[in-house]
């Protein structure tokens, strides 16, 4: 799966390969430099590749090299963990590291757009989950389809915001990796900071409203409309664990879901 890549690209093998549901990874030596070699056959993965080569190592891992199936990008070499400070008593700085990279890939570029996957398009299992299951869902799906009827502030979006996709890069400091090339309302991006599931403490009382005002605050968001892309979020990404027949993993999701409604209700 890595060899074309390795050879087209004079690459050495620095460590055993990462298979993901929808990506392969190994690291890899490219001019003595420590990279990471990835190659997928999804859709998103594939949109995230060009985007981040559109981005330029601005707020993103830089890109040395990219075709239609694979993307080679610098490794991150740094020792921090943003899900290890947030489980640490950090928090509120790692929300605000967050909000600080994303800004940057928000942040307009002059050369042409890649292609992106349109965020309509990325909510797409969400109705018909909300029709099969009902409770929760079914808020969650009216609350998104007003949003996508009706988009505000329209930016290129990373997709898959949360605390183990931006790494500590060292010198060049937090970067983000692992796109999956959207495009729509930019306040979509920040909602997965209050739904990462790899972050035991995101029920925890008064968490989501504490991080609300800091996200806010930070991304010049109205508290409001945040929720309400939390409230979405957080209701497609349990669409997609009980897609899978994951109903356990889904809770949580739907955990974070019903606390944003009930702070949507004293709005």
């Amino acid at each position: 799966m890595f060899e074309s890549h390795l050879k087209r690209w004079r690459l050495t093998v620095d460590g055993e390969p990462i298979i993901t549901h929808s990506s392969h990874l190994l690291p890899v030596l490219w001019d003595d430099r420590p990279a990471m070699l990835k190659t997928s056959r999804d859709e998103a993965e594939r949109a995230g590749g060009a985007l981040m080569q559109w981005w330029d190592g601005i707020g993103a891992a830089r890109v040395y090299a990219h075709d239609g199936e694979a993307v080679l990008l610098e490794r991150a070499m740094g020792r921090r963990s943003l899900l290890a400070m947030a489980m640490d008593g950090a928090d509120d700085t790692a929300t605000r590291i967050i909000c600080s990279t994303v800004a940057k890939l928000h942040a307009p570029r002059e050369q042409p757009k890649p292609e992106l996957i349109p965020l309509t398009r990325w909510f797409r299992d969400l109705a018909p989950a909300a029709s099969v299951h009902g409770g929760i869902l079914v808020q969650c799906n009216a609350i998104a389809e007003t949003l996508l009827a009706d988009q505000n502030d329209p930016v290129v979006l990373h997709g898959d915001i949360h605390h183990s996709n931006i790494l500590d890069f060292e010198q060049h400091g937090w970067l983000a990796i692992d796109p999956k090339g959207l495009i729509g309302e930019r306040g979509f991006d920040y909602a997965n900071i209050f739904a990462n599931e790899d972050l035991p403490t995101i029920n925890a009382p008064g968490r989501l409203q504490r991080q609300l005002g800091i996200v806010a605050s930070e991304a010049r968001l109205q508290p409001k409309r945040l929720l309400q892309w939390i409230v979405a979020y957080s209701g497609l990404s349990a669409a997609w664990f009980l897609g899978d027949g994951s109903t356990v993993q889904a809770e949580s999701p739907l955990a974070v879901a019903r606390i944003a409604l009930a702070e949507l209700q004293r709005t």
